[in-house]
């Protein structure tokens, strides 16, 4: 198990300074003029362009620039955005609504995936089967852009039954709707992988000498085949979170919601290298430690992997 976590925890690193370089090279290295950008619209000087040559490095190249800025990353140091903000101070105001979005999303798809897909699995071929499969097939063609602005339009707008908008300090009511918006961008796949996992497992063999034995179906299934087949769901969530990330990003902008997505795409928009780079590097440390956390689940849930 010891090499196994610090096997993994080297997969890690290696992914974090991948991912953080390529951010940074496409945010800086890709600029004809990488002090305007960092400027704005302001007008560069002689003596703004010697400032921020200094501060960022630029005449020291590409992995010169990337090392100063790694070094101060470890050492819990964002810098500041172009607009002279505190990039840290940014991350923490807008992090815990994001992280609160997050969750709930999570929880709301994970919860349906998990019945609708033992649900169909048990009646497999069935009119709830194949109505779950056909829901699937819908949320799997509407990505967010669409699926997003039309749910507050009409449940929010039309219909008045959320809030059309949330603040920092939202209700949990407030929250829902963009919640179950984010939810859609990943429940189709867990309902599938949960369903296919439990239709694989209820044709086992264990399965077939536990109703020899007179076990209780509600007993075969929910504690021995749910177990079983709980394992690709859980490896799936850590891929979701990734794609929870990234649908974050529109769902907040769309509810005008002051999360790390609404900061993020406010980011790209201004070109606001720092921001940008400072934003995804947390966000990729989250995704990679969650990442983990999963993996050690899934090592608890099938010991044969500790050994692997």
């Amino acid at each position: 198990m010891f090499r196994y976590i610090v096997r993994r925890l080297l997969q890690m690193i290696l992914t974090f300074f991948g991912a953080t370089f390529v951010v940074f090279a496409l945010m800086f290295a890709n600029q004809d003029d990488p002090i305007q950008a960092l400027a704005g619209e302001k007008p560069v000087s002689d003596s703004l362009r010697e400032a921020l040559t200094e501060r960022y490095h630029l005449d020291e190249g590409l992995l010169g620039q990337y090392w100063y800025y790694m070094t101060n990353l470890l050492t819990g140091d964002l810098g500041e955005s172009i607009s002279g903000r505190d990039i840290s101070a940014l991350l923490e105001s807008s992090w815990p609504v994001t992280v609160q979005l997050s969750f709930m999303a999570l929880v709301l798809a994970a919860g349906l995936a998990l019945a609708a897909g033992v649900w169909s699995a048990i009646r497999r071929g069935g009119i709830f089967d194949n109505g779950v499969l056909a829901f699937t097939l819908l949320l799997l063609a509407l990505p967010i852009v669409v699926l997003a602005p039309v749910a507050q339009w009409i449940f929010g707008m039309e219909l008045g039954w959320f809030p059309a908008t949330a603040s920092r300090n939202a209700s949990f009511y407030a929250l829902l709707l963009p919640a179950i918006v984010l939810a859609t961008t990943v429940v189709a796949t867990q309902l599938r992988v949960t369903r296919t996992s439990v239709v694989e497992n209820l044709r086992a063999d264990y399965v077939r000498t536990a109703r020899a034995k007179g076990l209780a179906p509600r007993r075969i299934i929910w504690v021995h085949v749910l177990r079983n087949s709980l394992i690709p769901f859980i490896t799936l969530i850590g891929v979701d979170l990734g794609v929870l990330m990234s649908g974050a990003l529109v769902t907040e902008e769309v509810f005008n919601i002051p999360g790390v997505g609404s900061k993020l795409a406010q980011g790209i928009r201004t070109e606001d290298g720092p921001m940008v780079v400072g934003f995804v590097s947390v966000l990729v440390i989250v995704f990679l430690v969650m990442n983990l956390v999963v993996d050690l689940l899934y090592a608890a849930l099938d010991p044969r992997i500790r050994y692997e």
